[in-house]
């Protein structure tokens, strides 16, 4: 099976999949949001200002999908990392807090 080719804007992508709704959360993201007390609308913030760190993006053999690392700053200067992808609409897999 060939892989997926990846997003080129992925950063446009995002937002406006923000924008729209258009996204979920996996039960995964939401047991980390508890876990690392991060709110829904921090993880909004870094998808929006954050930035695409290219080389912590990863394959997804089992959904031929790419999972791609979003990174930036909450308003309290706390750094973290998101992972997304993409189905039908985004989906945000996992928040990483990089403070700690």
């Amino acid at each position: 099976m060939r892989k997926s080719p990846k997003i080129k804007n992925l950063l446009e992508v995002i937002k406006s999949r923000l924008e729209e709704g258009d996204y979920h959360y996996v039960g995964h993201a939401n047991q980390r949001l508890q876990e690392r007390s991060v709110t829904r609308q921090e993880v909004k913030q870094i998808l929006s200002n954050g930035h695409h760190e290219k080389s912590k993006d990863l394959f997804d053999e089992t959904y031929n999908s790419w999972n791609y690392s979003i990174k930036g700053k909450t308003i309290d200067k706390r750094s973290l990392r998101v992972i997304v992808s993409f189905e039908n609409s985004m989906l945000i897999i996992t928040v990483i807090d990089l403070s700690k």
